[in-house]
């Protein structure tokens, strides 16, 4: 069933989806990023989850349906990129990714991007 990705709500923009790619390639050094719905779901139950992006086009929505609702429940920022290609890339997965969680880790390298970015998210929600 298709669907269109513009009614996802919030919907990074080219700026927010840049600063996204940038901290997805350094995060995956420091191992900050967990890939895949499940994932995504474990960071956000156990409470370490600092914000949480989806892709609009995920197929069937239904699998990230109930990421949204966590993350409002976890009070977590989320955000949409409008392709699952461009989830993929900046992981450097060689299939789609759908859904991944910055987590937190003290003192890392990348942790100031992220909550920059974990900041960026919370206002477009408001």
């Amino acid at each position: 069933q298709w669907h269109n990705p513009d009614k996802a709500y919030p919907l990074a923009d080219a700026h927010l989806t840049k600063k996204l790619l940038d901290l997805v390639q350094q995060s995956c050094n420091y191992k900050q990023l967990q890939k895949g719905t499940n994932e995504a779901t474990k960071t956000l139950n156990r409470g370490v989850s600092e914000f949480t992006v989806m892709a609009a086009d995920a197929e069937p929505l239904e699998i990230i349906l109930h990421l949204p609702l966590l993350c409002e429940d976890k009070n977590v920022p989320y955000v949409f990129a409008r392709s699952k290609q461009v989830l993929e890339r900046a992981c450097g997965v060689p299939r789609p990714v759908i859904a991944y969680s910055a987590t937190i880790k003290e003192g890392s390298q990348v942790m100031q991007q992220i909550q920059s970015i974990q900041q960026f998210i919370e206002r477009l929600l408001v």
